[in-house]
């Protein structure tokens, strides 16, 4: 039920930010729209998000495990 409210929100955000935008990174640029460019901006957020916490809660549990080891 969540599932289909937030498909039909990220519907209306998509079909109420049609404007194309340009777009230019590390040299390389072109023109998309509005929507998929924050679609895109936002699932790169998430990705790094993830990878950051990832990597601490690695390191987090290498601590404990040679902290565990000398005890």
């Amino acid at each position: 039920m969540v599932f289909a409210a937030v498909l039909v929100l990220l519907l209306i955000v998509i079909l109420q930010n049609t404007q194309t935008v340009q777009i230019s990174y590390f040299g390389a640029s072109g023109n998309v729209s509005l929507a998929v460019a924050v679609l895109l901006a936002a699932v790169a957020g998430v990705l790094l998000t993830a990878i950051a916490g990832s990597l601490r809660i690695w390191q987090l549990r290498r601590h404990l495990h040679r902290s565990a080891r000398r005890t």
